[in-house]
């Protein structure tokens, strides 16, 4: 038996899970949280519901692997770091150099970092963890995921932008799409969900959280993504803007006084969204809450729910029709009352929910569909941990 680390780090987090392969059993999950404030707080789930909790400060990213390490040789979950033989890492962004998974090395790891335009939310964060396990874990086999990959096999005519081909051949301009490892492990579940092949199917994920995407899936292959060149474009989500009208950009900077394009995108990224229709929250369990008193709140959502629908919509005029809707991801799985407002716009399509089933449905896989729906909706919660872990499996 072998056990497998899944990264999944950001900026001031870093979340893992650790699995015993081949049998794909879940050893522990964990989570660094407030990486570089004075209260960083660790949280590692093991065992038969056990819980470690610390407010231990941890600086920066080799003290956060650091920390990994440590907790996972003293709960007792390895007794040998050595037998952690594999390392998977998400990676947002391969752009057309990364169709698949990939055994990281030096001349890897460069070319993640040069592809930091393409997500400099994610890349550079994610480059910089790698260095550091290639670092502090030699003996492992280190595997980049790529968020991007699954949607290499989507066709010109839909990743391509309007704009002069040059620009796409120079600089590689296209849509890249994100969250493809989800998309990739929620469209097979829901294959066996259902019963039929994967080959045979045309589904719509909706993977829904604060960041959120709609993917058009047909044969097993990502036919269309709403998320963009990076991760900015698409549907409204938590802090960022979604679609936008490119002048809107440069009007913007003009009556804000903003000399330099890096300031705008940060608002479109960060201020954007949710958050910043409603004034109040990225958080869609606040914005449920307030909907009733606050109209921005309930605008907010009013939008979200008007972006998905659009989206949904024009991925099943794109497939000639569609067999199945799929909620995952934070949102999806676990927001009843979005699944509903979407649902009641997506009638047309032969989708119909059974609303007893899904407000009892958090976080857990169920078929929605009511008997008499001729597409099926199903709720089926990601795991692109186990995605990342076959992927280092299949490359050790």
């Amino acid at each position: 038996m072998a056990k497998i680390l899944a990264v999944n780090a950001g900026s001031s987090t870093l979340k893992w899970k650790l699995f015993d392969m081949p049998a794909e059993v879940q050893l522990a999950e964990g989570l660094v949280d407030r990486l570089g404030q004075p209260q960083s707080k660790v949280k590692i789930k093991y065992g038969d519901g056990q819980k470690y909790e610390s407010d231990t400060p941890i600086a920066n990213y080799q003290e956060a692997v650091a920390s990994l390490m440590g907790n996972i040789k003293s709960l007792g979950l390895v007794e040998h770091l050595h037998e952690i033989i594999g390392v998977g890492h998400r990676v947002v962004a391969g752009g057309e150099v990364f169709a698949e998974s990939v055994v990281v090395d030096d001349e890897t790891l460069l070319q993640i970092q040069n592809l930091r335009d393409y997500a400099p939310l994610h890349n550079p964060v994610e480059a910089d963890y790698i260095a550091v396990f290639m670092k502090m874990m030699p003996w492992a086999t280190e595997v980049a995921v790529f968020d991007t990959a699954f949607h290499q096999t989507m066709q010109p005519e839909n990743f391509l932008y309007s704009i002069p081909y040059d620009y796409y051949k120079k600089y590689g301009a296209r849509k890249y799409g994100a969250h493809g490892t989800s998309v990739r492990y929620v469209s097979a579940r829901a294959a066996e969900m259902l019963n039929k092949p994967l080959e045979d199917l045309r589904m719509i994920v909706m993977h829904l959280g604060s960041g959120s995407s709609i993917t058009a899936v047909k044969d097993g292959q990502s036919i269309d993504t709403s998320m963009g060149f990076t991760p900015l474009a698409g549907v409204t989500m938590g802090t960022r803007s979604g679609d936008i009208d490119p002048s809107l950009v440069a009007y913007l900077m003009k009556k804000l006084d903003i000399p330099d394009v890096g300031q705008m995108i940060h608002i479109l990224n960060n201020d954007s969204g949710l958050l910043g229709i409603s004034g109040l929250s990225n958080d869609m369990r606040d914005l449920e809450a307030a909907e009733d008193t606050n109209p921005r709140a309930k605008l907010a959502l009013d939008i979200f729910v008007n972006r998905v629908v659009k989206y949904v919509g024009s991925y099943a005029a794109l497939m000639n029709g569609v067999d199945a809707l799929i909620f995952t991801a934070g949102i999806g799985e676990n927001g009843d009352e979005v699944r509903d407002k979407i649902m009641r716009s997506l009638g047309y399509l032969g989708a119909k929910i059974d609303n007893d089933i899904n407000y009892k449905s958090h976080g857990v896989e169920a078929d929605l569909s009511t008997p008499d729906s001729t597409v099926k909706t199903l709720l089926v919660p990601t795991n692109e941990e186990l995605m990342i872990v076959r992927d280092v499996m299949a490359l050790s």
